[in-house]
């Protein structure tokens, strides 16, 4: 590595660095109802602390699309770092507003993680973030496109993931939305692979050079259609095998206390499934 790759790498990490502070930044304005240091440093909030996790996380992976692919000089490359990037937190903010208000609609999620701490929301808002932060990597890699194929392809993102969830809760012989307001951390740990796995399937399906609308959306959806497929398969293959002599619903919610382990292997069944999925095609 030479003197020039290393100054260049150092000016590129502080450049991420600074869109990191700035989407910390719009993330406390856009969520005035409560003082961040607070809720973690005073009242130990667990469940928000999971879910700014995810959004930290989810936000890293958001930049790292912008890094990632050739260079073209270092001011052109700064400038669509810092373009993408404010690009990217305001998506992965929107993305929030979106999960707060039809994915999770049946409640107030702030209400839900801070009056009540519920940390199964927690859990989903997270896992909300990161497959955003996957989503939107995906749509702003690569080369040929612009902010319309960008946003386009977020917004198609969004649709797959709020479709995941409706399918999930028609599986699943509980009310999804009920248990996760009963602080069911199990149901909502399962509910996270999914959005994470299915994040990282779009992601898959949009990365790269964009050739045209034709090309680039029949990739998007054969992906997006065989991940919303195996949605069914995956929990099928986890009751049966993954968890053999046990029924899976009965350890997620039909126990005095649900069984979150049972949660988590449901969950990177999922994920395991989506990182298969990009290493074989």
């Amino acid at each position: 590595m030479s003197i020039h790759q290393i100054i260049s790498g150092i000016i590129y990490l502080v450049s991420a660095f600074i869109l990191f502070i700035l989407g910390k930044f719009v993330y406390d304005k856009l969520n005035k109802r409560f003082d961040l240091k607070t809720e973690l440093v005073e009242r130990d909030n667990f469940a928000l602390a999971i879910a700014m996790v995810g959004y930290y996380l989810g936000l890293v992976l958001a930049i790292g699309g912008v890094l990632m692919g050739p260079t073209f000089g270092l001011a052109e490359d700064l400038f669509d770092i810092f373009y993408f990037g404010i690009v990217a937190i305001l998506l992965i903010n929107i993305s929030a507003i979106i999960n707060d208000k039809i994915i999770l609609r049946k409640f107030d999620n702030v209400k839900e993680i801070i009056d009540d701490r519920n940390a199964g929301t927690g859990v989903i808002v997270g896992a909300n973030h990161i497959a955003n932060g996957l989503i939107i990597g995906g749509a702003i890699s690569g080369q040929g496109g612009d902010l319309i194929t960008a946003l386009a392809f977020w917004f198609l993102g969004q649709l797959i993931l709020i479709l995941a969830v409706i399918i999930y809760n028609r599986i699943t012989p509980f009310d999804l939305h009920a248990e996760v307001e009963k602080d069911n951390v199990a149901v909502g740990v399962a509910v996270a692979g999914i959005l994470i796995a299915l994040g990282n399937v779009v992601r898959i399906g949009i990365s790269g050079d964009f050739y045209s609308w034709g090309i680039n959306l029949t990739q998007f959806l054969g992906f997006a259609v065989f991940g919303i497929i195996m949605l069914p398969i995956i929990r099928f293959f986890t009751d049966k095998i993954l968890l053999p002599g046990v029924k899976l619903t009965d350890e997620l919610v039909n126990q005095e206390t649900p069984n979150i382990g049972a949660g988590a292997i449901e969950a990177i069944a999922y994920i395991a499934a989506s990182m298969l999925l990009g290493w074989v095609v």
